[in-house]
């Protein structure tokens, strides 16, 4: 029987990245990666414990401040009712008394805590607590005359009055429309400027006998920028912790992530300048995270590529083998040639020379199919196409070339209306039934007959090539298929076949998902030929 083979069926790796993902828990998957839900968790509480303190103490610093301004209205209020009942005199038409609405407010203020102004109708000062107090004001006083090097000009900056006077001017305008506000009867509170720049609490309330506005107190509170200041120091702890965190966080997808793919890059480095053929790195093959996956598809890549290294090899040396049996009978007959004077010898040594020109030819042709294989497998995408059509056109062509003593090819279809489609790639296919019908007839005696049949199962497609050859030694089954294997039976000549069309056909099926195995057809206890039985998924609606 004609021989061939393909590379047999790789076996799942074990620890390969599928059954890893099938036996990991789904309960603790994060949705689309495990380790995106790490780096995802980590930073989102960090950031959520930053925001969190901010907006804890932003309200808390709100609060305050509503805090003081609810305290100095209250004691506005009071010492304003004062004011009006110490201060007031005249009817129908009231005024405040200067001298006892600043006496008053002598004996109201607490300087230590507040500061307290007095304003008439107007909105002219009466009265102020820092001057009772007899408080005195530090001021840094602006340099006398320029630096040295400086220009006149330079050093009176063109006659602008400086920086701290321009902010102190701005503060008084500021107070002056706070006050103006309350004049018309507001209670004016909020935030502002004073003369020394500094962030106060201000209370403007009116002083009114009856409806009567006879003037405006004022109550400051400085103690603003030490209030925000304890906010500040409150926000470190919360910034500490935000800072481990992150550095937490940093650390640890390093180790997790930084040092595994930096020592996944040295392995592959080891292997490209060392030449080894596989990466072992067992520590990160147990992880069960998206790094555990590469690593075990890296291993798993190498050691295809190991096994494709090895089958090339391999395959080299088969090659180098089977070619060189033909070139040494060319060499002998050759060499022969010129010694011999008969011509009946003459005759044979170059039958033997012809016969070794087409052996060589049909290696090389072979040799060159199954080399360029995997790319022809790839380079085009599956697709459904008719398989009774495809084996139609086939079988017609050997019938249209057929010559009287031929062995003949005939086609029994399935009988069915339907189109019997497979999913796969037309071309590679029909090498594959050209193989097993040439395989076939170079097999069958002269004027014997190959069939070809074809059927649909449950989810598959049976396609079947018999003969009415001598049949497979049992032990050869499977032996046929592998590569270089030629059975060369009593009356078959030598060197027929090349012993890669049934491996070519082997590796074609089982790239398209099926299977393909021989058999020998019995009768009555007697091999009466052999038969090829191919299983094709079938395409899906």
């Amino acid at each position: 029987m004609a021989s061939a083979t393909a590379t047999a069926k790789p076996k799942p790796e074990a620890g390969a990245p599928s059954e890893s993902r099938r036996a990991r828990p789904t309960w603790i998957r994060f949705p689309g990666s495990r380790l995106g839900g790490l780096i995802f968790a980590l930073n989102l509480v960090g950031l959520a414990v930053l925001i969190a303190g901010v907006l804890v103490l932003d309200a808390r610093r709100q609060g305050l401040i509503n805090a003081r301004i609810d305290s100095l209205t209250t004691q506005g209020e009071l010492m304003a009712a004062i004011i009006d009942q110490a201060a007031t005199e005249g009817e129908p038409q009231p005024a405040m008394d200067p001298s006892y609405a600043s006496l008053t407010l002598q004996m109201l203020a607490n300087p230590k805590a507040q500061r307290a102004r007095l304003f008439d109708a107007q909105g002219q000062p009466l009265a102020d607590s820092d001057v009772v107090a007899d408080r005195v004001e530090e001021r840094t006083l602006p340099p006398a005359r320029a630096r040295a090097g400086q220009g006149l000009t330079q050093g009176l900056s063109l006659g602008r009055p400086p920086p701290q006077d321009m902010g102190r001017g701005q503060a008084r305008a500021a107070l002056q429309a706070e006050v103006m506000r309350a004049l018309h009867g507001q209670h004016v509170a909020g935030l502002r400027r004073d003369e020394e720049g500094r962030r106060v609490v201000s209370v403007s309330i009116p002083i009114q006998h009856v409806r009567a506005v006879l003037g405006v107190l004022t109550l400051e509170a400085n103690d603003v920028d030490a209030i925000i200041a304890r906010e500040r120091q409150a926000l470190i702890p919360f910034i500490l912790i935000d800072v481990a965190v992150a550095l937490a966080s940093s650390v640890l997808l390093t180790q997790l992530i930084a040092q595994p793919v930096l020592r996944l890059a040295r392995a592959a480095d080891r292997v490209r300048l060392a030449g080894a053929r596989a990466i072992s790195l067992p520590d990160l093959a147990g992880r069960r995270d998206e790094l555990g996956d590469l690593t075990r598809s890296l291993e798993a890549m190498t050691r295809s590529l190991s096994e494709r290294m090895d089958a090339i090899e391999s395959f080299a040396a088969d090659v180098a083998h089977e070619i060189k049996n033909p070139l040494t009978s060319l060499r002998s007959a050759v060499e022969t040639l010129e010694l011999v004077g008969d011509s009946t010898a003459r005759e044979r040594l170059l039958r033997i020379l012809k016969n070794d020109v087409q052996r060589l030819d049909r290696l090389v042709t072979d040799i060159s199919n199954a080399s360029r294989l995997d790319a022809e497998l790839s380079r085009d995408a599956p697709k459904p196409f008719d398989v009774e059509r495809l084996i139609g056109d086939i079988v017609g062509l050997y019938q249209a070339t057929a010559k009287p003593g031929d062995v003949t090819v005939v086609f029994h279809k399935p009988g069915v209306i339907d189109p019997v489609m497979v999913q796969g790639r037309e071309g590679p296919l029909g090498q594959v039934f050209r193989n097993l019908i040439d395989n076939a007839r170079s097999f069958s005696p002269p004027g014997g007959q190959v069939v070809v049949a074809l059927q649909r199962a449950v989810g598959r497609v049976i396609a079947t090539v018999s003969d009415s050859g001598p049949g497979i030694p049992p032990e050869n089954l499977e032996t046929v298929f592998e590569r270089f294997y030629t059975s060369r039976p009593k009356g078959t000549a030598f060197g027929g076949n090349s012993g890669l069309g049934l491996s070519i056909a082997r590796q074609i099926v089982e790239a398209h998902g099926g299977t393909l195995k021989a058999q020998n057809r019995i009768v009555d206890g007697k091999v009466i030929g052999a038969i090829f039985l191919l299983f094709l998924p079938e395409a899906k609606g």
